[in-house]
Order: structure tokens, then sequence, then C-alpha cells
């Protein structure tokens, strides 16, 4: 099979296509052929090195042998493992895959769900990963509830869009956070209001929030923190701003009344069904901003890495 395999930290030329045998699954494992993936903050800071704890999970000094990148991912169920009971053969499903940027992928029965049926595969794979992030940094650590103000810094990137819809699901007054470019893509997609960060700094206004959902970490913590709510709550997610900064927005909620609720997004088939029910009622829809071919996958990354993507980046396989 067709893979793209890393073979270094630096730059996107560290990715290269080879071929490799077609993986088989073990207890509990799907093996899915893949039609579609999709790239998230995760492979960015991959293929980096960077902050550097990803190493141990890619490889150190340098990737492991044959390690294939990618985790989002779209496709039809080709051959099912021991235990496995939700799936079987030919089921069209979504979720989290190791190694998704190739033309097979294993991937464990509890990060997999039924693809949306609205929802190209495409689309689907655009879902998972920043999708999930979105759900349980709003619904499950941020806790929004009806009527609260909710800031979205970052409403434009991967996570965001999902963000500004899931919140307005949620019942909140939504504000999003984004360039000049985006204002408009992140009001049709249901922000009340947008602040256009090239113009305006959102620290320095009279707004006060309840939950700031931060996918950029653009600002100081004091300043951020400044217009919360006496009780808001800040929830960091921000690997471009390095683990330092999500640190030490865990500490300062040990001197301040408002909280930070950091947290690990993890891609559960509980929170993608979740997901598929808002994006059955059209609730929730992934914005794509470029496809790629699996053998432009390198393209894909250099564009990621010009920090200028408007929703996802997705490999067509």
């Amino acid at each position: 099979m067709r893979a793209v395999i890393q073979t270094g930290y630096g730059s996107a030329d560290v990715m290269k296509l080879k071929e490799l045998g077609k993986p088989t699954p073990g207890d509990g494992e799907v093996l899915v052929r893949v039609l579609a993936a999709s790239l998230a903050a995760g492979e960015y800071f991959g293929m980096r090195g960077k902050p550097f704890p990803i190493r141990m999970y890619i490889g150190f000094p340098k990737p492991k042998k044959h390690f294939v990148v990618g985790l989002d991912c779209a496709g039809i169920v080709e051959a099912v493992g021991p235990n496995v009971s939700r799936f079987q053969v030919g089921d069209e499903v979504y979720g989290e895959c190791r190694g998704s940027c190739a033309e097979y992928a294993l991937a464990k029965e509890g990060g997999l769900a039924p693809k949306p049926a609205n929802l190209s595969f495409e689309q689907a794979a655009a879902v998972p990963t920043s999708a999930c992030t979105a759900l349980l940094g709003l619904r499950d650590h941020g806790k929004v509830q009806p009527g609260q103000k909710v800031l979205i810094n970052g409403a434009s990137g991967g996570v965001g869009p999902f963000a500004v819809q899931i919140a307005k699901a949620l019942g909140a007054e939504v504000t999003g956070v984004c360039s000049t470019r985006n204002v408009e893509m992140v009001r049709s997609i249901g922000a009340d209001y947008v602040i256009d960060y090239t113009k305006e700094d959102f620290t320095k206004g009279d707004a006060r929030y309840d939950v700031i959902m931060d996918n950029v970490g653009s600002h100081s913590l004091s300043a951020t923190r400044r217009v919360l709510t006496p009780n808001g709550l800040h929830v960091p997610s921000s690997g471009h701003a390095g683990m330092g900064w999500v640190i030490a927005a865990s500490l300062a909620g040990l001197f301040v009344r408002q909280q930070a609720a950091p947290f690990v997004a993890v891609t559960t088939t509980e929170s993608l069904l979740a997901l598929n029910d808002l994006i059955g009622a059209g609730t929730v829809a992934p914005v794509i901003d470029r496809t790629f071919r699996l053998g432009e996958t390198a393209e894909a990354f250099a564009y990621l890495d010009e920090g200028h993507a408007r929703g996802k980046v997705v490999i067509a396989v």
C-alpha cells in the first residue's frame, strides 16, 4: 500500500511517499480502507518535533522506522480483528486511525463511529480530532450553559469553526476572534460577534466572558483572564503557545477565582456519536480549506506550516 512516512523532524520535506505492507488488525482493532484523512495540529507539532514530549510517541532522536503520519480518517471497514463487535466489513466509518495518510490504517474499535450519512468521506475526515477537541473543551471542561457568553480565540483554524458551532449549539452567545480575511466565514457559521484581531485586541475590550476557549495562546494569561467574568472558565487548547503556557494557565487557577480547564482531547465512539447528532441535525458542519491528494501530502504540510489555513486541510486517498 502507499503511505506517507516521516523521515525526520523539521519542515515538510521530511514527509515521503513509500510502499509498505498492508497492516493486519489485532485484538479489538479495525482495518480501514482510507478514502480521506485530515491534518490536525498534532501532525504539525509532530513534523516539527515540538513540543518535545511529542517525540515520546513519534520517536527519539528521530521518528520510528516507517512512522506513518496522520490520525483522522474516513473510509470503509476492510477487516476486523478478534473481539470487535460494533463494526463489520463494508461499514462506512470515521474517527481516529493510526497512520491515516495511507491507503489502509488500523484503528481501535473505540475510536471509530459510523460516518454521518450527510457528509462525504472528505468532509467526515475533517471532523474527528478537531471537533472532539471543541466538544470536550466546551461541553465537558468549559461546562457551557445556555445564555453564557463564550469567546473563541482562534475561531478560523482547525478547532475554531467547530468550537463556534458547538458553543452555539449549547445555547451560548458566541464571539469569535480571527483575522480580517476570515471574519465573514466565522460570522457565516454562527458567531454572534466577530473580532478582527488585526484591528482590535479582545483583551482590552469592555466585554466579559463566562468561558474563553483559547486555540492560539496569543496573549498573556493575565490579559486573557482580565476579560473573564469573576467565576469564568479559561479553556486553554493551544499547543502553538507551548506546553509551558498551558501549564502556567493551569497553575494560575490556584491563585484566582477564575479557573483554567486544560485537557487532552481523546477521540472516542461516544464523542463521535454526539457529533453525529449535531451533524445530522445540520447544527455542525466541517469547514474545509483545501484538499490534497495522498501524493501531495508534503505540500499539504507545507501549506499548514504557513499558518493561514481556514478550517481543515484534507488528504484525499
